[in-house]
Order: structure tokens, then C-alpha cells, then sequence
């Protein structure tokens, strides 16, 4: 993408009214006015899910579509990237759906505990090396930022190509004594994957698919 087309994308975004772009200042001081406040940005008390890492937004207006009865965020640091998903929402009048621009890091800053009632995390870079694994978003650290925002019996689900990432979430999840509710190597061979699952797909998850690599997807509590 050039830098004019970039250029471009970041200043729409900032007339697009479900698009908020908080300065980390603003987050790390305590003082982010939609923290607690969610249902007030959405005008309802619908169940608020979330979506890390959103990439281009597809999976979030996805969800936003088969769900009109909750609200979603897709939360990701590269506004140009999300511009695509948060300008579909506004076409199709989408009116359940956000996009929050800032680093996942800062997920529990901006949510307050019991906010948000499921956590997607989909197609996440593995970061398959071990000097990376602070990075990865389903390690401990992450687990715990995500404890913290979810309410009780709250859902975290992982859609990932990378069976890497699948069994290594798999294994810590199993170490931290968490409640796995579903776990599939391949959910488009196997049976009981949520319509979520099998009925959204991203434009690189299509690829996969053509190319016949697995998609795994987990689903757990951390309760």
C-alpha cells in the first residue's frame, strides 16, 4: 500500500464515526472516557465482544452481520488496515459495529473488568520463536489481560492456520487448568464448529483453504 493511499485511509477514518483512535497518553493515564462506558458508545446493553488483531476488519463485520443483537469492537493498531472493515460497516448501515485503533497490549485499559462477554482472536501471528513468545496472544500474560475484561462463563475463541499456535494455546490452557469447551485440528472436516466459524472467512483464510491447509479453532473460559 502506498503512503498516499495510507495518508488517505487515516484521514477518512477520522470522519468515520465508529472508528476511535485514543492516543496510548490518553489509555495509559487512567483517563479513556469509554472505559466502563460501552454500552453509552453503542446506545444499548447488548453483550460486547471483541475482536484482536481485527487486520482488515472482515471477521468482525462478520460477526456484527450474524449477530445484530450484540456490539463488537475490532481493535487493532494499524488504522489503514481496519479503514476497509469500519467503511463496510458504514455502507451497510451496520450500526453494532466499532473499530478501536490501538495496541492489544492496552486491552485492559480500555475495557473494565466484567466489559466484554467474548474475546476473538483470529489468524494471530503464531510468533513461533521462543524469544517472540511475549508477543504471542495467547500467552500467560495476555490470558490474564483478558481474564480481567471478560465476565464469568465469558468465551475467548482462537481461529488459526498455525498448528503451532493451536497446540500451544492447547497445552497452556491444559497447564493453567482452564475450561476448554471445543477443540478441533480441522473444523471444515469435523463437526460442532459455531456457524461463526464455518461461515466467516477472511480473504487469507480462503487462500489456506484453496491451498487444502487445515483451520483450527479453539474455544475455552478462563474461569
Amino acid at each position: 500500500m502506498g503512503s498516499k493511499n495510507k495518508l488517505k485511509r487515516f484521514k477518512e477514518n477520522e470522519s468515520f464515526e465508529n472508528v476511535i483512535q485514543p492516543k496510548r497518553e490518553e489509555i495509559t493515564s487512567g483517563h479513556f472516557r469509554h472505559k466502563g462506558n460501552w454500552s453509552a458508545h453503542f446506545g444499548n446493553e447488548n453483550p460486547l465482544v471483541l475482536e484482536l488483531g481485527c487486520g482488515k476488519g472482515e471477521y468482525t463485520v462478520g460477526l456484527a452481520k450474524l449477530n445484530p443483537d450484540k456490539n463488537f469492537i475490532g481493535i487493532d493498531i494499524k488504522g489503514a488496515r481496519f479503514w476497509r472493515g469500519a467503511k463496510t460497516a458504514l455502507e451497510h448501515k451496520l450500526d453494532n459495529v466499532g473499530f478501536l485503533r490501538t495496541q492489544i497490549e492496552l486491552v485492559d485499559m480500555v475495557f473494565a473488568p466484567n466489559e466484554v462477554s467474548e474475546i476473538w482472536i483470529t489468524f494471530p501471528d503464531p510468533q513461533i520463536k521462543y524469544k517472540r513468545t511475549k508477543h504471542r496472544m495467547t500467552n500467560e500474560n495476555f490470558i490474564e489481560k483478558y481474564r480481567r475484561i471478560l465476565r464469568p462463563e465469558g468465551l475467548v475463541h482462537l481461529k488459526t492456520d498455525s498448528e503451532f499456535m493451536h497446540g500451544y494455546t492447547l497445552g497452556l490452557l491444559q497447564g493453567l487448568g482452564l475450561d476448554i469447551v471445543y477443540a478441533n485440528h480441522d473444523v471444515y472436516r469435523n463437526e460442532g464448529a459455531p456457524k461463526e466459524v464455518l461461515n466467516i472467512q477472511t480473504f487469507y483464510e480462503q487462500q489456506y483453504l484453496e491451498k487444502g491447509k487445515p483451520i483450527t479453532y479453539l474455544q475455552f473460559r478462563l474461569t
